[in-house]
């Protein structure tokens, strides 16, 4: 993006009012309108004090957004042995919450503009916080799935509030580099404080005890809303009838894709019949959303630019982005969770990672220029291919303390990568128009939402894989007859001597106790495979960058050049 393109999109947003969209781990806010507004409100700076609550307030909104799905992705094993599920049961509470959550944020989009803003985020917070109160009643499965689901509905709007927030009080000219920057970085920040608040909630009264945070941080933040009031655009009608039913196809396909994601590795792709089910009719509600669309004059999402070159382009960078970053989320993390680590051990770890995310959006925000963007994404990546090569040599006896650098390096460059990615895609919509940028929301959370447990399930499924090739390979060399598999089985079942004196039973428990050991080691051995392939596909992405950067300066110097002149006779 040129210094001429920045200005021209800084202008834009001047004129309309319009902030850019963003999520972290998690959906892109409907913050943008559609239509530019006949007399768009002017700035109006605030003092130091009132612009400091505005960003505390967005911070608060972002984590109270975040925390209900990352109580429950943090905290699997804890909710399910309470609540008597197995881990595939469990995994329906966040299946139950996504299903709305990941799609809704495309309908708020114009909700926002033709009812209001005040209105808009009054409605979402006053219905977060009954969802929130409805879950200190509940006790059965069936109606905490139902309460998921409900809460995934009333915490969509509220990203977007984070965000609108953040920019409140950012100039202009400021909010496609230190606005967004730092909005990014609030919405980053639910996931590892959820790690380190969990422990303590969980000792004090249970799963019930994150549902009372849950709704403390939700009522905090509707008397946020109530004393800092958003600057609202003038309304405009901008929803149809078409509209809607375009976008319930587009939720359901969404909805039901990420579904088969969040729950396909605990029933196992190839075993489960529904779950093929799942993935037909989501590709049946796209191709209904496709006809549709590419049918109407007025349509709510451009299907001929979303898979233009450029777009396609920018929909594949930040999908491998969010396949690479899976390390972090489903490697590092559930790595020492199989090694026999709790919350309690990983508090050091999560401090690591939450120091980098802010130090990140700090560092992006003082050097995101125009034309920055490719060494930035470079910068980036070749971190994430460092960060998981060291996690790559991972043992049975690696602890938090020994991935404290690696995992640094990784959180540095999440926060590194995706606001430069925003603004190139912000960028490349707003030069067609702010109708555009709706499509834009489309690929953010396609690659963001969905891709993220995108990433989450080809990891969690490559190293199950790699599990079972390790542990046939490791048990096929451990021969009865082999001395040293004797002496082995002698030493781990004399441990058992002071408690047993039948020696059959001392050598069965020895026996069962080689067995863990062996399984541990195959499980040490795929994730370090898993690490590896991470490493791998960030430096090609890292290669294709680099090609692809060396191939625009090759036609932008050929432009440059005079074109040859026909000889004179």
């Amino acid at each position: 993006m040129t210094s001429r393109e920045a200005l021209a999109t800084t202008a834009h947003l001047e004129r309309s009012g319009d902030v850019p969209i963003a999520g972290a781990s998690v959906e892109a806010p409907a913050a943008l309108r559609e239509q530019q507004p006949s007399a768009p409100p002017a700035f109006v700076p605030r003092s130091p004090l009132l612009t400091a609550g505005y960003i505390i307030a967005a911070t608060i909104v972002a984590l109270t957004q975040g925390l209900g799905l990352s109580f429950i992705s943090t905290n699997l094993q804890q909710i399910a042995g309470p609540m008597h599920l197995t881990q595939g049961e469990a995994a329906w509470l966040m299946a139950a919450y996504l299903f709305p959550n990941v799609s809704l944020s495309l309908l708020l989009f114009k909700l926002r503009t033709q009812y209001g803003i005040r209105n808009f985020c009054e409605v979402a917070i006053v219905a977060y916080v009954l969802v929130c109160i409805a879950h200190l009643w509940v006790e059965g499965y069936e109606s905490a799935l139902v309460l998921r689901f409900f809460a995934g509905i009333a915490a969509a709007p509220m990203s977007s509030m984070a965000f609108l927030y953040m920019l409140e009080s950012v100039p202009p000219h400021r909010k496609l580099n230190i606005g967004l920057c730092l909005a990014l970085t609030a919405l980053a920040l639910p996931t590892p404080v959820a790690g380190l608040i969990s422990p303590a909630l969980l000792d004090i009264g249970g799963y019930h005890a994150l549902y009372v945070v849950e709704l403390g941080m939700a009522m905090i933040s509707l008397g946020l809303i109530y004393l800092l009031p958003l600057t609202s655009p003038p309304r405009e009608k901008v929803i149809s009838l078409l509209d809607v039913i375009t976008y319930c196809f587009l939720a359901m396909a969404m909805g039901l894709f990420a579904i088969a994601l969040v729950v396909g590795r605990f029933y196992w792709w190839t075993e489960a019949d529904w779950l093929g089910w799942l993935i037909v009719g989501s590709i049946i509600s796209a191709m209904v959303v496709a006809v549709i669309e590419l049918n109407r004059k007025d349509h709510l999402l451009d299907i001929r630019w979303l898979t233009s070159r450029e777009i396609i382009h920018i929909t594949g960078a930040l999908l491998v982005f969010r396949i690479i970053l899976s390390e972090q989320s489903s490697g590092a993390i559930y790595f020492l969770r199989t090694m026999g680590l709790q919350n309690e051990q990983l508090a050091g770890l999560y401090w690591v990672i939450l120091g980098a995310s802010v130090l990140s959006g700090l560092v992006c925000a003082a050097v995101m220029k125009p034309g920055r963007e490719a060494a930035i994404h470079a910068v980036s990546l070749l971190l994430l291919a460092i960060g998981s090569y060291l996690d790559s040599h991972s043992t049975a006896l690696t602890r938090p303390e020994q991935m404290y650098l690696s995992q640094m390096l990784i959180g540095f460059a999440a926060g590194l990568f995706l606001p430069p990615a925003v603004a190139i895609g912000l960028t490349s919509a707003l030069k067609r128009g702010p109708k555009y940028v709706l499509s834009f929301i489309i690929v953010f959370l396609t690659t963001q939402k969905v891709g993220g447990f995108i990433g989450s399930a080809l990891f969690g499924t490559f190293v199950q894989w790699r599990e079972q090739f390790h542990s046939f390979r490791l048990v096929s060399d451990l021969q009865s007859t082999d001395p040293l598999v004797v002496q082995r089985l002698r030493q781990l079942g004399a441990a058992y001597g002071k408690v047993m004196s039948d020696p059959a039973q001392q050598n069965i428990q020895g026996a069962q106790l080689l067995a863990r050991q062996t399984t541990q080691q195959a499980y040490v051995l795929a994730y370090n495979d898993a690490f590896l392939m991470t490493a791998l596909l960030a430096l090609f992405a890292l290669f294709s960058l680099l090609i692809h950067v060396a191939w625009r300066n090759r036609e932008r110097w050929l432009q440059r050049q005079p074109s040859a002149q026909p000889a004179i006779a």
